[in-house]
């Protein structure tokens, strides 16, 4: 067996972001460099303005870098065209928002099939994963509420199996408590690493709650668009 170290999920190298051009550009990344193994959890963390969103923008293929290069599983997204991306995030990248990006008027089985749908997947395929990913979640049963029938929690709940059901290799969690009172958003971290941790999705979560980056195993704080700690947690009991 070789002993060489595996080759990272997710790659950085030096990239830069850089919002407009001559006198007023600004430069929202300096140079990051970050590696992520699969099966990690990492918490984001930073000031408004440092860099965390647009980071996160990058790796979920929704923005591409100005220069510096992003792997994943080796191979350079930074190179791809729109379509190569929009792939490389249907089929591995699952999303969690703030605001849980529920359709209002669609149930919560209809909500989390979405994704499947898009895929081209079928009728009887959806409707299975859809309640599969609503019971791994803890909603069976509430599968054919609407999100007005949902507390806030329920509704991320949703929010994750929707993103889930593709069963993607990284979860991307941008301040996904960020909505939500104290008992809720354990309740959603607990999920988040129990998802982890069992199921192996590797958790990537942008947040401004010290008490929420303590369920990742591993905190990387940005300020002015650069690394400014990137810091293991003991990992803790659920």
């Amino acid at each position: 067996m070789s002993a060489e170290r595996a080759e990272p999920l997710i790659r950085l190298v030096g990239v830069t972001k850089t919002y407009g051009e001559g006198g007023v550009a600004y430069q929202a990344l300096r140079g990051i460099d970050l590696e992520v193994a699969a099966g990690e959890f990492v918490a984001i963390m930073g000031p408004s303005g440092s860099g965390k969103s647009t980071v996160m923008n990058i790796l979920g293929c929704l923005d591409t870098p100005t220069s510096g290069a992003y792997l994943f599983r080796g191979i350079h997204v930074e190179q791809l065209d729109r379509n190569q991306r929009a792939l490389l995030r249907r089929h591995s990248l699952g999303f969690v928002f703030q605001g849980f990006n529920l359709l209002a008027r669609t149930s919560a089985q209809e909500n989390v099939e979405l994704p499947l749908l898009y895929r081209g997947e079928t009728a009887p395929a959806r409707h299975a994963a859809a309640r599969a990913a609503l019971a791994r979640v803890g909603l069976a049963g509430w599968e054919p509420h609407t999100p007005a029938e949902l507390s806030g929690g329920q509704q991320q709940r949703v929010a994750i199996a929707r993103a889930i059901v593709t069963q993607p290799d990284v979860l991307l969690a941008d301040e996904p408590t960020g909505n939500l009172d104290s008992q809720r958003s354990h309740e959603i971290m607990a999920l988040l690493v129990e998802l982890n941790r069992k199921q192996g999705i590797t958790v990537l979560m942008v947040t401004h709650e010290p008490d929420m980056a303590a369920y990742a195993r591993r905190i990387v704080t940005f300020v002015d668009g650069r690394v400014a700690r990137d810091e293991a947690v003991p990992e803790r009991a659920l």
